[in-house]
């Protein structure tokens, strides 16, 4: 899927054809997150290539900030390193630029606060993700009410447009993601911050039940999925769910640890099939 000939959808196309590839084969899509720059900016591009060759469906590449207020420990002490080792915004924008170099063709998010993009300048950051072959952004302290000039930049860009929804969103709320979100709508598992949890919520399915007729866009679950048996629990509840503390701990280990622990979540429900 990575390396495939001809041309191939971008932007929320691409998404959409994401999605529409997982729904074919029946399960959720496997959407990692990994920050650029740690545990240093080389070793983070050799990672997210792991990711890729080992079957990941997209990628969501982290833009490291000083108060990643919704990120739990793990990801604020790599966050932290990468930060202290001089990551910054045209650091995730190279790493798209060597992913796409690379031949990787799957999805790639750029996920990061939003003071680092109005530092940069929302147009000049919006124009760059595009030029560079990013295919969407996920800004978790965007609220949609404030979100008009993005809404427009990234439709200009044909990028999708990611907002989120938690189990304290009211139906005003729900209603108000499902309309303004473009690519999919990011599912707060819990209250609370990320991080690898133990088990999923036991009203887990309650709650996608409950956003499943007042959502047009796919559902991506985040926040607490730590290992393969919980991600093939997801097959059939969600659209899609993200991996992001564990796949930290993982790096910790070593980049080997990184791809094997892919490959158990791509494995989970159909056998060995790789990409």
């Amino acid at each position: 899927m990575n390396h495939e000939e001809g041309p191939h959808p971008q932007g929320i196309q691409a998404v959409a054809a994401m999605f529409a590839q997982t729904k074919r084969e029946g399960r959720a899509a496997f959407l990692p997150y990994f920050p650029v720059g740690y545990p240093n900016y080389e070793d983070s591009i050799s990672i997210l290539q792991s990711l890729a060759e080992a079957g990941a469906d997209g990628i969501e590449i982290g833009i490291p900030f000083s108060d990643p207020l919704a990120d739990g420990p793990t990801v604020q002490a790599a966050t932290q390193i990468a930060l202290e080792a001089g990551t910054t915004v045209e650091s995730a924008f190279r790493a798209v630029e060597a992913m796409r170099a690379h031949g990787h063709q799957l999805p790639l998010f750029l996920m990061s606060y939003l003071n680092p993009l109005l530092s940069y300048g929302p147009h000049e950051f919006v124009q760059k993700a595009s030029d560079v072959g990013a295919d969407g952004l996920i800004i978790p302290d965007l609220p949609p009410e404030e979100a008009d000039a993005f809404i427009t930049l990234c439709e200009l860009a044909e990028l999708a447009l990611v907002f989120f929804l938690a189990p304290t969103s009211d139906d005003v709320r729900i209603q108000l993601v499902s309309e303004r979100a473009r690519g999919f709508i990011y599912v707060v598992s819990l209250t609370g911050t990320t991080g690898a949890r133990a088990a999923l919520p036991n009203d887990l399915a309650r709650f996608i039940a409950r956003l499943r007729p007042r959502c047009a866009q796919p559902l991506v679950l985040g926040f607490g999925i730590s290992n393969a048996e919980q991600a093939s629990q997801l097959d059939g509840l969600v659209d899609g769910f993200i991996v992001g503390s564990a796949m930290i701990a993982a790096a910790k280990q070593s980049q080997a640890a990184v791809r094997q622990f892919t490959q158990q979540i791509v494995q989970r429900s159909h056998g060995e099939r790789l990409r």
